[in-house]
């Protein structure tokens, strides 16, 4: 019985061996936590009371995207406002890069998935190797389905959503630049609350105000005649 009992427990150790992270993240890495939020976001208001308004960030080109233009700068308030730089930080070997949004009314702390980052940062290299991003279909006036197969890839590229399970596609715009289609996740947002939104307004708010992951590396969307969302490239 005892014998038995000790295959078990090996076979058991095993199995939970084999469920480990890859790339060395633990759990703590990848869970954007609602206190990690909270200790920033605390450090950030002291900092910018000591400093007289300044805010603890890295300098970004003006036209860098809304989304990734305020990185925080973590060397600024660790340790004299915050203990330790979070787990779950790109600066800590996590997944997130922490950044500011609002910096102008009421700066508040948000998250970057960074996974989404790297499969981007894979595509322009192959894009680049190729020297153009070959087109497999219009999706709308300005943005363009790739084609895959004619890049090198065996599938379609897509990136994991940050606020459920659903593959999000990428889209591609006529300078060549690409883009994650968070159309899926703002159509549900449209349908799971109650919001009065018009065509011309740009509806990323719908995932900015309720999650605490933002909707980087994306175009602006609005809604159309029949409140679906839609691309809005004069934004």
């Amino acid at each position: 019985m005892k014998k038995l009992l000790l295959t078990v427990m090996a076979m058991v150790v095993l199995v939970l061996s084999g469920c480990g992270f890859k790339g060395g993240y633990e759990p703590e890495n990848l869970l954007p936590y609602e206190d990690q939020l909270n200790s920033v976001q605390t450090a950030v208001e002291s900092f910018r009371e000591a400093s007289g308004g300044l805010l603890p960030i890295k300098t970004r080109e003006q036209e860098t995207d809304q989304y990734i233009k305020y990185p925080i700068d973590f060397k600024k308030i660790v340790p004299a406002y915050l203990g330790k730089t979070p787990a779950n930080s790109f600066e800590a070997g996590g997944i997130y890069q922490y950044v500011l949004m609002d910096v102008e009314e009421n700066p508040t702390v948000k998250l970057v998935d960074l996974r989404i980052a790297d499969t981007l940062r894979d595509l322009n290299y192959r894009k680049g190797i190729n020297g153009y991003g070959p087109i497999a279909e219009t999706i709308t006036e300005g943005v363009y389905k790739l084609d895959y197969k004619k890049m090198g890839y065996k599938n379609e590229l897509s990136v994991q959503s940050p606020y459920s399970d659903t593959m999000l596609p990428l889209v591609a715009t006529g300078d060549g630049k690409v883009y994650v289609d968070y159309s899926i996740e703002l159509n549900r947002m449209l349908q799971d609350t109650e919001v009065n939104v018009k065509p011309g307004d740009d509806i990323r708010f719908l995932l900015t105000d309720n999650f605490a992951i933002v909707p980087a590396y994306s175009l602006p969307y609005t809604v159309d005649e029949n409140n679906e969302p839609v691309f809005m490239l004069n934004k």
